[in-house]
């Protein structure tokens, strides 16, 4: 579809890339093999939603609670994960003139220092461009995200540089790795899971919620279609009436 296919387009989606696993397994597949699908997919999507002309897309590409899958998995997706970032340097020229703005969330800490460099470098190279920002989560947990953004501001507090009661959501939000982004207005979860599994849990406070039972790696952009027609129908009260 085309974006006047469209009354209203949400400023910020985010999308949770689910069921890479059992796409492979359905096929008899080794599960990194669904990984590669659902990476493809992923560049298919996003790029999509650019020329939708949606502003802010996020996708959860590895939680925090990923680490515990088996180590052969986490390094084949970590491995996918630097081919990626290997490829977005290659077409950095690309990316600049469709205007996309880069982004990782998550805790870098634990992540290869080879990947970090490579992360760092997109993110500066791409930081001017204001026509798609789209953030990759990875090594990413909402509850961890808040966590972070209160405990820097209890140290400021600590250190006298903050009153308790002075504390404002504007603080927290300012210390959320989305800091400067809207909110999320929609959150895409295929695979059949109804849960946010832990996925911008303070940006989603007033999100609407599109589930589907199509695998991440069959997601096409039909499917995304589907969801943001039916974003346009919901009726957004924000708690009013």
């Amino acid at each position: 579809m085309k974006p006047e296919d469209f009354s209203v387009l949400p400023a910020h989606v985010g999308v949770i890339m689910d069921g890479n696993g059992r796409w492979a397994k359905q096929r008899g597949l080794p599960r990194s093999s669904g990984h590669i699908e659902g990476a493809k997919n992923f560049r298919r999507i996003g790029e999509y939603a650019g020329d939708l002309g949606i502003k802010h897309i996020s996708f959860y590409a590895f939680s925090t609670e990923n680490w515990s899958r088996p180590q052969q998995e986490v390094a084949a997706i970590m491995d996918l994960f630097g081919d990626y970032l290997e490829e977005a340097r290659e077409r950095l020229d690309e990316n600049l003139e469709k205007g996309i703005r880069l982004r990782f969330l998550g805790d870098k800490s634990r992540i290869d220092p080879r990947l970090v460099k490579l992360m760092d470098f997109v993110e500066d190279a791409t930081k001017e461009m204001t026509k798609v920002n789209l953030n990759i989560a990875v090594n990413y947990g909402g509850q961890q995200e808040i966590l972070h953004s209160v405990q820097q501001l209890a140290k400021k507090a600590a250190a006298g540089e903050i009153a308790p009661s002075d504390i404002t959501l504007e603080d927290i939000e300012s210390g959320l790795y989305t800091a400067g982004q809207p909110p999320v207005d929609l959150v895409i979860r295929p695979s059949g899971e109804q849960r946010l599994s832990n996925f911008l849990l303070w940006q989603s406070a007033y999100a609407e919620f599109w589930y589907s039972d199509v695998l991440w790696p069959d997601f096409s952009t039909d499917d995304f279609d589907q969801a943001l027609l039916a974003f346009e129908k919901r009726n957004r009260r924000f708690g009013g009436v």
